[in-house]
């Protein structure tokens, strides 16, 4: 099947891949935006989350075909194995998304109601296997998504139209802190699942590839433009103990920096946008509230039919303020906004000074950080991305991390504090914030 998308142009899929984009589960992400309230700002911005995944699926063949088209596997059918299961993993990777995206998370049930059989699994494997394995904790899109992956009719699906290839090799690509529980990855003694695994999720995986250029086209931004066909066209691989890591040509390396860089800009200027916050915040305070009759149900058959328009029905019947601010467009509006590069004191004593005199107020404050390397988990640590040299003989594979400086210079969060009232009180909240003195 071949699809037009505004992104890439023409792409195409498998009658197999079909089989699984065309599940209830997985036609469910088209009722599922990608920015969820970004489009309350950027009017464009109603893409889904079905065509971004459909758009990394394409650019993890494109990625694995330029990484590996010279690299002497065992037997042709290793190759075509691991770059469908690599196919399969990106398509998939944002199966579990919950209606408007993670802030439903708070009314996902239980871990123990999803009765993930692969985890009840993987507990045979110890410590070294799953950290999830507690199931003292709320569900998340993570886990939904191996639900999916691993007991759903996408699961069956996979075992159908892929004899070689079984749902849980799919799942340990997806999530790196599973135990692969065969040689799967395994060819001529060398593991392949960690340059497979990073291709779906690190710091230069084809999920952000994908969202930063169509969020941009979408939203019609400049800020996250990117080199795509380059870092493409550079990523390789670099074998370290048995081992295969994703690796890029050092020749790329101000490309990565530019990618990066863009991520950032992206999270400050679109994704953290005064209008999507506020809202988000409005619906978390439903979410939290007592009278919330809203809750995502375990039984993934039961979840399949929860999407934004389910969630926006909802919202429009019932009675609670919160609600009713989000379905009839009526937010809270930011009275200040303040960029930092640290903790400040100040937006917490403006908000006291205002519910001292009655009034209702929102407090915000988005983080926004360069990269997630310095707080990722051991698993994702442990997955180094290198930089290799094919012009220069003398030079060493290195640890991206230590091959530039970007790291280091943008290794602060980036703060927006914001303050919101109700609009009908914007005047009056001006006026007590004017008579402080916070200097």
């Amino acid at each position: 099947m071949e699809i037009r998308d505004p992104v890439h142009g023409s792409i195409f899929y498998s009658d197999q891949e079909v089989a699984v984009l065309d599940t209830v589960e997985y036609q469910r992400l088209r009722a599922i935006k990608q920015l969820g309230y970004a489009e309350f700002s950027f009017p464009g911005a109603t893409h889904n989350r079905y065509i971004h995944s459909v758009g990394v699926g394409h650019l993890a063949g494109e990625t694995f075909d330029s990484i590996f088209k010279v690299y002497p596997f065992s037997k042709p059918s290793v190759k075509t194995r691991y770059r469908q299961v690599l196919r399969l993993a990106a398509l998939l990777h944002d199966v579990g998304h919950g209606p408007l995206s993670h802030t439903t998370e708070q009314v996902m049930p239980h871990l123990s109601e999803l009765n993930i059989k692969l985890y009840k699994e993987q507990e045979q494997y110890g410590e070294e296997a799953h950290t999830v394995m507690n199931h003292n904790r709320r569900a998340n899109h993570e886990d939904y998504t191996i639900k999916y992956v691993t007991d759903s009719t996408i699961a069956e699906t996979i075992s159908k139209q892929f004899t070689d290839i079984q749902p849980i090799h799919v799942a340990c690509l997806i999530d790196k802190a599973l135990h692969c529980p065969d040689d799967f990855f395994i060819d001529g003694g060398v593991d392949f699942r960690p340059v497979l695994s990073q291709l779906v999720s690190s710091e230069l995986d084809v999920d952000r590839m994908d969202y930063l250029e169509r969020d941009s086209y979408f939203c019609g931004t400049n800020y996250g433009k990117i080199d795509v066909a380059w870092l493409i066209q550079n990523l390789t691989f670099h074998r370290r103990d048995n081992r295969m890591y994703l690796a890029l040509n050092r020749r790329a390396l101000y490309s990565f920096d530019d990618f990066l860089i863009s991520r950032h800009h992206m999270h400050l200027m679109v994704y953290c946008h005064h209008k999507s916050i506020i809202y988000e915040e409005m619906l978390n305070r439903y979410l939290t509230s007592p009278d919330c009759t809203f809750v995502l149900p375990g039984d993934i058959e039961q979840y399949t039919h929860y999407n934004d328009y389910r969630l926006h029905e909802h919202l429009r019947s019932v009675a609670n303020p919160w609600a009713q601010r989000i379905a009839q467009r009526k937010p809270f509006k930011v009275l200040i906004e303040q960029h930092n590069t640290s903790e400040s004191e100040k937006p917490e004593l403006m908000k006291k000074a205002l519910e001292s005199q009655g009034m209702e107020v929102i407090r915000t404050s988005s983080k926004a950080r360069l990269s997630k390397y310095h707080t990722a988990s051991p698993e994702e640590r442990a997955l180094q991305i290198y930089v290799v040299d094919q012009y220069d003989r003398w030079a060493q594979p290195a640890p991206i991390n230590q091959t530039t400086e970007i790291f280091q210079r943008y290794e602060g969060a980036r703060i927006i504090d914001r303050i919101y009232v109700a609009p009908e009180n914007i005047e009056k909240a001006d006026k007590i914030l004017k008579g402080l003195n916070l200097a």
